[in-house]
């Protein structure tokens, strides 16, 4: 009987939200000074992997993940269905215009967003 009241409970459960994803690619740079536009130089991996995806709630108060960034400037991270505020770790004088923003992450769905941060370096 036991048994029977907790299948019956289980089963009346709602079942967890699929998480959703968001993903990207990060440009970099300059990285050199008196880059010029046409040089093209293999951007070092400590370059991409000193900067950090930043998902905050949606109010961006609480920090709900920090995202690496891999050798090739991608990211990719699987977050519960809602809304999000992304941004970037700030490091330097870097800034982007593509964040912060506020994204509505969807169940079972892929958001893209590609993210140019500008270094600062003339």
């Amino acid at each position: 009987m036991v048994l029977v009241v907790i299948g019956l409970v289980t089963a009346c459960s709602p079942a967890p939200a699929v998480p959703g994803r968001l993903e990207g690619e990060v440009t970099i740079g300059p990285i050199w000074p008196v880059e010029r536009e046409g040089d093209v130089r293999e951007i070092p991996c400590e370059v991409y992997q000193a900067r950090k995806i930043m998902v905050y709630d949606k109010g961006g108060k609480r920090l709900i993940e920090q995202v690496d960034i891999d050798c090739n400037g991608h990211y990719s991270v699987e977050l519960a269905p809602g809304s999000y505020l992304v941004d970037i770790n700030q490091l330097g004088i870097d800034h982007s215009s593509q964040v912060p923003k506020t994204l509505e992450i969807s169940s079972g769905e892929t958001l893209r967003l590609d993210i140019d941060i500008d270094t600062g370096i003339r």
